[in-house]
């Protein structure tokens, strides 16, 4: 696989480049979630609108989960000089 640059990466960096993709791909699903919560305009107390919060909050901790292991990921990579950008 190459980089935007052409340049061949690593099995490290196309780890890192899926961890990335997936980190943006939760944003996004966080921002729908939020958007049909706002919107939503049955009872707060139904199970319809229960089940858009456990989403979120399952959602949210993808996304702690994700950003974790790309810091991990990206120290581990750095102390052994192999450098993801």
């Amino acid at each position: 696989m190459k980089d935007h640059g052409g340049n061949s990466m690593t099995r490290s960096s196309q780890f890192m480049e899926y961890m990335k993709l997936h980190e943006i791909s939760l944003l996004q699903d966080a921002d729908r979630l939020q958007k049909l919560m706002d919107d939503f305009t049955g009872n707060l107390d139904s199970d319809e609108y229960t089940e858009l919060e456990i989403a979120d909050y399952h959602n949210t901790g993808e996304l702690i989960a994700t950003r974790h292991l790309l810091s991990v990921a990206t120290d581990i990579m750095n102390s052994s000089n192999e450098r993801y950008a």
